[in-house]
């Protein structure tokens, strides 16, 4: 055991170079610019998306905050996360503001900055090809349509009486939508277009416009945060005076959307170029190898190897004669075994920072699991450790061994042997669970994957695919289980 943690900590030293982070910076100036985080989606086209095999983040709101910020003298930051983690990544000071079509409603006016309006929008209610019952907002009641949980949309739905099933994003809600498992979506017509003149798709259609639901998309900041605030709307004023912004909205939708009613003749056929299946898994296949190499990969390793660590002294406090040490051990595998791994992520990277303790992103991931790792892996070990003869310890004991030379000499060499398969199904598991970091701005493949699905629309390919590579790793993983356990047996006498 002390010779697996020394090599995986050989391994962390490697491995913690590449680190993602997620750019938790002071906020303050660099050089006479002050460094703004914006957060975005980057998987809800034509706002926010990547275009084929670029890393960079693009869009009309990308665009829109770009100008804000030549104007307003910011240097950007883009940080992308999905839609139901955006408000909770502001409200914990992972970024600054939200560029990602955020409609004005009086909750959030009243929770947070909101700019001035920089889109016009309205609502459309969209069905399967085959469906002609729904064409109104009264005609959701009693239905089920798909929308992002806190998305203005979904609020219409709810209070149009429609159950609503919470989604990613504008591209799970198609892709359910055309598979018959909901009855409709409201949603903004330009994204709706935007989908229909990308995929060519002829499940869905646009049955109907959702009366009286016109919107106004906005910048959104901290409320406290008034000089932002301030900068992006005398900004946004002079961009609407000189024509920047309509000349933004024209480059995507051939119409000027930034002005109340001049959405009408939206065109968006030529804003994107569509793809083969082939070119899709061309342009994706190297971002999904660096989502591996530095984010899956050294957080795998990282979080395993303190993980383990963490494991054995607990593992060695559970076994102890001291009763708190005991209970104190106890209580941590309760802990780490009765909650959700999904939740443990939330707790470390957005509910510390209330109690002032903010840690980036890859740090809070490798924490976090870390954390888990060794609730589970405790156990194991201990099983190991009780699995030696208690004769071997009574045989230290009576040639002058001490505690930890018992430990070290005898009882960890043999417990390995023991540990290793049980241990190498929790370094699999933690490979895929790594797979949940998306909420925390991290892009791992799992996050890239749903990039490209996002953009393209192409579910089955792009996961099949980010599955493909787990599975290597993985494969790699236990191949190199079986040549440990064949060493390990060479030791044993038969």
């Amino acid at each position: 055991m002390a010779v697996l943690a020394g090599v995986l900590g050989s391994l962390l030293l490697a491995a913690s170079g590449p680190a993602h982070a997620d750019g938790d910076g002071d906020g303050g100036a660099a050089g006479e610019r002050r460094v703004v985080r914006v957060g975005t989606e980057g998987t809800y086209p034509p706002f926010s998306f990547h275009e084929a095999g670029s890393a960079e983040v693009t869009g009309y709101d990308i665009d829109v905050v770009k100008a804000v910020a030549e104007r307003a003298g910011w240097e950007l930051e883009f940080v992308e996360t999905q839609w139901d983690a955006i408000f909770p990544a502001l409200d914990a000071g992972r970024i600054d503001v939200i560029a990602n079509q955020v409609s004005w409603n009086e909750e959030r006016a009243a929770d947070y900055g909101l700019s001035d309006p920089y889109t016009y929008s309205e609502g459309v209610i969209v069905t399967r090809a085959d469906e002609d019952a729904i064409t109104t907002l009264e005609d959701l009641a009693g239905r089920t349509t798909a929308q992002s949980a806190t998305s203005n949309w979904a609020q219409v739905a709810r209070d149009a009486g429609a159950r609503v099933e919470t989604v990613e994003g504008f591209a799970q809600a198609v892709a359910l939508l055309a598979q018959g498992r909901v009855d409709a979506i409201v949603n903004d017509n330009i994204a709706v277009l935007d989908y229909l003149a990308q995929t060519g798709s002829e499940e869905v259609k646009i049955a109907g416009v959702a009366e009286g639901e016109s919107t106004e998309q906005v910048l959104t900041f901290r409320q406290d945060d008034t000089e932002l605030l301030t900068a992006a709307n005398q900004a946004l004023a002079e961009l609407s005076a000189d024509g920047t912004l309509a000349e933004i909205s024209e480059k995507y939708f051939k119409a000027d959307v930034s002005v109340e009613g001049g959405g009408g003749d939206v065109d968006v056929s030529g804003a994107r170029a569509r793809s083969s299946n082939w070119d899709i898994v061309r342009d994706e296949s190297w971002p999904m190898i660096k989502g591996l190499l530095r984010i899956t990969v050294p957080l795998t390793v990282v979080a395993f190897a303190g993980g383990l660590t963490l494991a054995v002294l607990v593992a060695l406090a559970r076994i102890s004669s001291s009763r708190i040490l005991a209970g104190a051990a106890r209580a941590f595998i309760s802990a780490i075994r009765g909650t959700p791994l999904l939740l443990q992520l939330f707790i470390v990277f957005y509910g510390l920072p209330q109690v002032g303790i903010r840690l980036d992103g890859f740090v809070a991931a490798a924490l976090a699991f870390g954390l888990n790792v060794a609730g589970y892996a405790a156990e194991i070990v201990r099983s190991a450790i009780l699995a030696v003869p208690k004769g071997q310890f009574e045989a230290a004991q009576t040639i002058g061994l001490d505690y930890r030379q018992t430990l070290r000499r005898i009882v960890f060499p043999q417990a390995l042997r023991t540990a290793v398969p049980p241990l190498s199904n929790t370094l699999l598991s933690l490979l895929k669970d790594t797979s949940l970091v998306a909420p925390l701005l991290l892009s791992d493949i799992t996050r890239v994957a749903q990039e490209a699905a996002g953009r393209t629309n192409e579910f089955l390919l792009l996961y099949a695919y980010a599955g493909l590579y787990y599975w290597i790793i993985c494969t790699l993983l236990s191949a190199g289980q079986t040549r440990l356990e064949a060493r390990l047996d060479r030791y044993v006498a038969k």
